[in-house]
């Protein structure tokens, strides 16, 4: 019980002397580097060196503060343009008339801890008085900085709960455009949102498919790669490798270099601080790695301590957006004259003007830049900072309520929340012309000058701008590039190939490699009937039906038609042979008719004879209508003309058949057969088994007749012209009718087996049948196997062959007797024959 009392004393004790503490220092107060009293003060952060030294850590003395070295030649003209800007409103009448700004620039040293170190000092003030209390009121009214985005999201955050604004002149980290992480965050530079997809247009516009990828591991390097990479991917820019390191990882430095060594892409996207950039400009010229040509970012691309010995070796020929550059008027005079006098501590006229300043040791590697200014033309971010003083300056005029000329409510209480909030609404533009405003994200429009590394003729090196992004313009012309002004890697004046695969020409397709990336792939050509008419095609294209692809693959042309013509040699040749068999016809009807009081060619029934070689003359003319262009008319023709003239000859060799079977009957006593199979009947029978082809033929052009048709599912490269059947059972009617006439006169023929030779025509009526029919029996399978013209081939064939079979086998005989055995064309010799083979 006692403890317990004891404890509530003890904790009563420590509250009581918490209430009457002030507010004080624990350590050395840090102080900064360029200071000015004024009725508000601007704060400011810097790299204005680049190499920070750390005290000793041994614990047994007190540590001494971070001290800094190496002058950062860009982060020292930014401190110094500030103060330029500051002085020129404490001079303006029109913008805070009756207000003088003061302002506290700390040296950042490039470092976060010592940017940490630094904002606690902007927020707290470098010392207190006696007897003050914590009042929670920042000495500051707006912090300037930071220039790197890692140390400005450590200064943003810090701030933040204070909403203290902070506008940074040259962090783009699209990270820092989240309102909700940093709602009192401004900048003049604009994010890298538009610069990362701005880098995937450039490398697309210019044909690199295959690129690598570099850059610094902190927030502005890897929210800027992440953004690229979306990007690049969306616009089929394949990324061999993304690798990254920071300045203070030699191990990771050593593996970027060996992936770009053994990598295969010649195009890389660097997206580095100019710190990691000069690391890594150093590590390529020490190992001769040149031939690449170098996208970059407007961090490095214009940065003249990169303007090292043998560095155009590696950089010659870089291509990069850049801050766009303003000029300032009057700057260039004022750093070389106006700012030693009157701002700088330690100065000669003035010394120990600052009443921080408590050893002018630490200014002295800042006097060697006393009489230099040749850098002022190509310095970049000293106009974001120009902006920035008076995006503050005219956001206090608003809070102020200053009128034009006349004076400020100077006394007027400023909370953080209130800068804010009125910088939000700040909106007027600066004497280089350019309009200044914020958008909702606190950031400006995205505006970047494209340069190019190039080598005059006296060997230095000049940044020339060869186009332009400007997000304010519409889509279709923010980005323009004058391609002929560039010069590319090596002094080369034609563009570098930077692919996986060479591109796929017309013809072909692309395949991908598996295993590998979209641009990585095979060029495959088409198949046949596929088409692509476009360099790198994903896919071919099927031609339309009656359309072929060409040789090349990328057209499609009409398909080859493919019909027989007269013009062909196959045509040719059937159309010599149906002519000569019409030839043929002629002279043995000509040789028949001049010998037609002869017994031989009386005993052969002459009238059928002369029908028999009428129609054979039309079953060779009837191939002509097989041969040439199909048309509705000649297909037609062509099978019902087939069917009639064939019927017609079989009636007439089954009429002979008939005849030479019925006189020798009427030979054998009290025989009357001949006078039912008379002329008459002979001629009615020929007659009527026409007349039943004929009507066969008209049912069947009357139900479905034949018609030309295009045929494209035999071949796929032409086109067929065919005379499609139409009803087929009309043409297997057809044909069947011929074959049951046919085999009618072999039984005939055979039944007349018996007779006298010379008599006797049944023989060669027999045998012309056999090979009529053997003719047309193989013409079927040969007919449906047979493709394209080579049907029609066929078809012609076996008409030309059993014509010629049926004209050889019936009349050859005869002719032979006519002509060279004119002494057994006599009654006697053929009735001594008959008498002989009687007995």
């Amino acid at each position: 019980m006692l403890l317990f009392l004891y404890t509530l004393l003890l904790f009563h004790q420590l509250n009581t002397e918490a209430e009457k503490s002030l507010c004080r220092m624990m350590g050395d107060p840090k102080y900064p580097l360029l200071s000015k009293n004024g009725d508000v003060t601007i704060g400011a952060l810097f790299p204005i060196r680049s190499i920070e030294t750390l005290p000793s850590f041994e614990f047994t003395k007190k540590p001494q503060l971070i001290s800094c070295s190496s002058v950062n030649l860009r982060g020292f003209r930014m401190a110094q343009t500030m103060i330029f800007a500051i002085e020129e409103i404490n001079r303006s009448e029109n913008l805070l008339p009756n207000i003088s700004i003061g302002y506290h620039i700390y040296d950042s040293c490039g470092s976060r801890l010592s940017s940490m170190s630094a904002t606690m000092a902007l927020m707290n003030g470098p010392e207190f008085s006696a007897g003050d209390n914590c009042n929670g009121q920042s000495p500051i009214h707006a912090i300037i900085g930071e220039t790197e985005s890692s140390a400005t999201v450590i200064l943003s955050r810090t701030t933040g709960p204070f909403k203290i604004p902070v506008i940074s002149h040259a962090a783009s980290c699209e990270c820092l455009s989240n309102r909700k992480e940093y709602p009192s965050f401004f900048r003049t530079i604009s994010s890298d949102y538009h610069q990362s997809r701005a880098l995937a247009y450039i490398v697309k516009h210019f044909g690199w498919s295959w690129v690598g990828a570099v850059n610094s591991d902190n927030d502005y390097g890897n929210n800027g790669m992440a953004i690229f990479l979306n990007t690049a991917q969306e616009e089929g820019i394949c990324v061999e490798y993304s690798v990254k390191f920071y300045r203070t990882e030699p191990d990771k430095l050593q593996k970027v270099v060996e992936t770009i060594k053994k990598s295969m892409a010649k195009v890389i996207v660097a997206f580095l601080t100019t710190s990691e950039m000069y690391i890594l400009l150093k590590q390529l010229s020490i190992q001769n790695i040149t031939g690449l040509q170098m996208i970059g970012v407007e961090s490095w691309i214009t940065a003249k301590s990169l303007l090292i010995p043998n560095s155009f070796h590696v950089l010659g020929g870089s291509l990069g957006f850049a801050v766009k550059k303003n000029y300032i008027e009057g700057f260039s005079d004022y750093v070389i004259k106006t700012f030693w006098d009157t701002a700088f501590p330690c100065s000669q006229t003035e010394t120990y003007s600052s009443q921080y300043a408590s050893s002018c040791t630490v200014y002295q590697d800042l006097f060697v830049l006393r009489n230099y200014n040749e850098d002022i033309p190509e310095q970049r971010y000293a106009s974001n900072v120009y902006k920035a003083v008076y995006a503050v300056a005219h956001s206090l005029h608003n809070l102020l309520k200053c009128k034009d000329k006349g004076s400020c409510e100077k006394y007027l209480r400023i909370q953080p929340q209130q800068a804010v909030e009125a910088l939000k609404k700040v909106n007027f533009t600066v004497k280089m012309e350019d309009r200044v405003w914020f958008d909702s994200t606190g950031g400006v429009v995205a505006k970047y000058e494209v340069v190019n590394w190039q080598q005059d003729s006296n060997g230095s090196i000049q940044f020339k701008p060869v186009g332009y992004y400007d997000a304010s313009l519409p889509p279709d012309q923010r980005f323009v590039l004058n391609t002929e002004n560039i010069i590319w890697t090596g002094g080369q004046l034609e563009k570098p190939r930077s692919v996986c695969s060479e591109s796929c020409p017309p013809g072909t397709r692309k395949a991908a490699q598996k295993g590998r990336p979209a641009c990585c792939y095979d060029c495959i050509p088409c198949a046949e009937g596929e088409i692509s008419n476009e360099t790198d095609s994903n896919n071919c294209k099927q031609c339309p039906g009656e359309y072929w692809s060409n040789a090349e693959k990328n057209k499609c042309v009409l398909k080859a038609v493919e019909f027989l013509s007269f013009t062909e040699v196959m045509g040719i040749v059937l159309v010599f042979f149906s002519f000569f068999g019409v030839g043929l016809t002629v002279l043995v009807a000509i040789l028949f008719y001049s010998q037609k009081h002869t017994p031989i060619v009386k005993a052969n029934n002459s009238e059928l004879s002369f029908l028999l070689l009428f129609s054979l003359t039309l079953c060779f003319l009837c191939s002509l209508t097989f041969i040439g262009r199909p048309t509705e008319w000649s297909c037609m023709l062509r099978h019902t003309a087939f069917g009639i003239t064939f019927v017609l000859c079989i009636s007439c060799v089954l009429g002979k058949t008939i005849v030479v079977l019925m006189a020798f009957k009427a030979t054998l006593p009290g025989s009357n057969v001949m006078k039912w199979f008379g002329p008459v009947q002979q001629r009615l029978s020929v007659l009527a088994f026409t007349l039943i082809q004929v009507l066969i033929c008209v049912l069947w052009l009357t139900i479905f007749p034949p018609f030309p048709n295009k045929n494209v599912k035999y071949y796929k490269e032409k086109i067929i012209l065919e005379c499609s059947l139409g009803s087929t059972i009309g043409f297997w009617a057809v044909l069947g009718y011929i074959g049951l006439l046919a085999i009618l006169c072999i039984i005939l023929a055979f039944l007349a087996r018996t007779l006298p030779d010379n008599f006797n025509e049944a023989k060669f009526i027999t045998f012309s049948m056999i090979i009529f029919c053997a003719v047309w029996i193989t013409f079927i399978p040969a007919y449906v196997s047979s493709p394209g013209k080579f049907t029609v081939a066929v078809e012609i064939f076996a008409i030309l062959a059993s014509s010629f079979g049926l004209l050889v086998c019936i009349f050859a005989p005869k002719c032979y007797i006519l002509l060279l055995k004119p002494e057994q064309n006599t009654k006697q010799h053929m009735m001594g024959k008959v008498l002989s083979k009687s007995y």
